[in-house]
């Protein structure tokens, strides 16, 4: 299918866009209101030169209180069938995430919103008991770090990861762990112990080795010398450790397919998978901003080549296709990821975490028995 014309529109101008030196240190420029609002927001200037006095964009933490902590799935394209999230939004900012939709359920905008306005759901852990205690419960791999980084800035301070490993290590829970932050390191002592009983593996997602790519790209997450040394620490622990190539940007990051593989396993990768972009509703825009501010002579490239994964669009939803695209290009970015995968000893075995070891807790708000 002919793909349209990959043309480089100026970047928005429309009251959307935020002023650079408000948002450095952020991946958006665009603050568009969600797209269920009835009314749409737009800065503009009235005269008086105001927009020039409003204060830089500060990370602003909400909580949140939780009815419900795993979240099921039916997806047939994915490994798992229930995750946590115990974050909304993700200061990690990176401009490509294709979890900056979810944020306009929150009445917010997808772009900075996504990375400025988060939540904390402080009463994660004590939920994953209740729910894991409940009759009928059933045990299989909970994913985390499917929808934004568990690790992020403010698990800092809140320690909800922490929290969770620990009431998933008492019951003999298993968990595979999704991250961009080195900040996972911190949790080497619980993650060795269920490691021990075949209960955890994680994956640091590393997208590109280009440090200044990196910053403009994914500006508040672990650089990528951090991210690998993460993959040593944990690999040296003996916690089952993989390296996500996520997502891999035709014409940007590709090229890198075979080095970053390398060096991922030299730092103790067992396992490596890659996913392409994706660029589901606001994303797209979003994405073609950045790029036609951080890369402008990459922009015709790099848009023709997504449209000729996608069926001619910026993103199709198809199952089976949505995370690896179709055509010659997204099979020749496959065989090569497999072929490079292989060469460096990645993925000849692949872990599979056990169930054998759960004990349902005893308390979390069930009720008991009276005798």
């Amino acid at each position: 299918m002919p793909c349209p014309p990959a043309s480089p529109a100026t970047p928005a101008s429309d009251g959307r866009s935020v002023a650079e030196d408000r948002r450095r240190g952020r991946g958006a420029a665009l603050n568009a209101s969600g797209r269920f609002e009835p009314l749409a927001r737009e800065s503009f200037d009235d005269g008086w030169d105001s927009l020039e006095d409003l204060p830089p964009l500060k990370t602003e933490i909400q909580e949140e209180k939780a009815r419900t902590i795993i979240t099921r799935n039916e997806s047939p394209d994915l490994s798992f069938d229930r995750s946590i999230n115990p974050y909304r939004g993700c200061e990690h900012g990176c401009i490509y995430c294709f979890a900056r939709p979810s944020h306009a359920f929150m009445g917010l905008s997808p772009g900075l919103d996504f990375e400025t306005r988060l939540f904390a759901k402080p009463n994660a852990a004590a939920l994953l008991e209740r729910e894991l205690s409940k009759p009928g419960y059933t045990p299989r791999v909970i994913a985390i770090g499917t929808n934004t980084d568990p690790y992020q800035p403010m698990e800092r301070g809140y320690k909800l990861m922490r929290d969770i490993l620990e009431v998933l290590e008492n019951c003999g829970h298993p968990v595979a762990i999704v991250t961009k932050s080195a900040l996972v390191t911190r949790d080497i002592d619980i993650l060795s112990r269920m490691a021990e009983r075949n209960l955890v593996k994680v994956a640091l997602s590393v997208t590109t080795l280009d440090k200044k790519l990196c910053r403009a790209m994914e500006p508040r997450a672990s650089a990528p010398h951090k991210r690998l040394g993460a993959i040593r620490a944990l690999s040296e622990a003996g916690i089952p450790t993989s390296v996500m190539m996520a997502p891999i940007i035709p014409a940007l990051t590709d090229s890198e397919i075979e080095a970053l593989l390398e060096v991922a396993a030299e730092h103790g990768a067992a396992e490596a998978a890659f996913i392409l972009l994706r660029l589901p509703l606001e994303v797209s825009e979003l994405f073609r901003d950045w790029l036609l501010r951080q890369r402008p002579d990459r922009y015709r490239h790099v848009m023709s080549l997504i449209r000729s994964m996608r069926g001619g669009k910026d993103y199709d939803a198809k199952w089976g296709e949505r995370m690896r695209g179709r055509g010659p290009y997204a099979d020749q970015i496959a065989k090569r990821f497999a072929l490079a995968a292989k060469r460096f000893g990645l993925n000849l075995r692949r872990k599979k975490l056990t169930t054998e070891h759960f004990v349902q807790p005893q308390k979390g708000g069930v009720q008991l028995s009276l005798f």
